[in-house]
């Protein structure tokens, strides 16, 4: 397996599977945790073809983060992802991200082999700020106006651009004062995290200009409620608009995809790699 540095400066866009072990994921829950137990060989069976499929990276959550979503219980959540995350890694030649925000679980996690931290609260929630400070690893601070249970009430902006890009400057320098070095952290908009359809899409015209930050950029819309406000499709016929916009989003910059449909993703990001590398070549 490559360096976690070497990881974050790959030169293509990086595909991250999601892995999600909770009963009540918009798109998946139930699939590989019933809320009684997580279903590990289903969960295995998952990853093995994610990996087959060409994913840069699996990224493993035990706390739904979907609209309308109530926190999970701390040893709930342990229980769900450190045994995935350690059977992962005795399996697989895969990074693995752990979608948390809870300190607890950034530790355990930490000690178990995880690659990433990929943290929805952009590490705000008590003490995980300091777990992440513990380790070394790539951080992942994304925007999110709000919690999962209220965010999508009426959210409102002066300006969507201005105010995720200050907020997660202000993270950025959080993480700076208790030690993280800048070039551990990737930015996240949060895409559908306390937004309208209208927020969304500015920020991801803006995509270039959070990019100018300095910072990795990873881009999460698979099979959201963007998409199928767009093309009016339910959650389980949205994956050619979800390719889309992974596609646009590597155009406009970003380092990880975070999706459901890896192989077509990754086929996409192939074709485009293909005709920017002749591109290239032809000048």
């Amino acid at each position: 397996m490559a360096s976690l540095i070497d990881l974050l400066t790959l030169p293509r866009t990086q595909v991250m599977g999601i892995v999600n072990v909770t009963p009540d994921s918009f798109s998946d829950g139930g699939k590989l945790c019933d809320g009684v137990s997580v279903h590990l060989d289903s969960v295995l069976r998952t990853v093995e073809k994610m990996v087959a499929d060409g994913a840069d990276w699996v990224d493993v959550g035990g706390e739904s983060t979907r609209p309308g979503a109530k926190p999970v219980p701390v040893v709930e959540e342990l229980d769900r992802v450190i045994p995935v995350l350690e059977a992962i890694r005795q399996r697989f030649d895969v990074p693995v991200s752990i979608d948390t925000s809870t300190a607890q679980v950034i530790r355990a996690a930490q000690a178990a082999g995880a690659s990433m931290i990929n943290d929805v609260r952009a590490l705000r929630r008590e003490g995980a700020l300091q777990a992440a400070a513990e380790g070394n690893l790539p951080i992942c601070l994304m925007h999110m106006q709000g919690e999962p249970d209220t965010m999508q009430q009426s959210p409102s902006y002066r300006d969507v651009v201005a105010d995720v890009t200050a907020f997660l400057q202000e993270r950025v320098a959080a993480c700076e004062e208790v030690g993280i070095a800048r070039e551990r952290i990737i930015l996240d908009p949060g895409f559908g995290f306390g937004k309208t359809l209208e927020h969304n899409l500015t920020l991801f015209r803006a995509l270039p200009k959070l990019r100018e930050e300095g910072f990795s950029l990873l881009v999460g819309v698979s099979r959201k409620n963007m998409i199928g406000t767009l093309l009016q499709r339910d959650v389980g016929e949205r994956m050619i608009g979800s390719v889309a916009m992974a596609l646009l989003a590597a155009q406009k910059g970003a380092a990880f995809v975070r999706v459901h449909d890896v192989r077509e993703t990754v086929d996409a990001l192939n074709v485009l790699a293909a005709i920017e590398q002749h591109n290239l070549e032809g000048k």
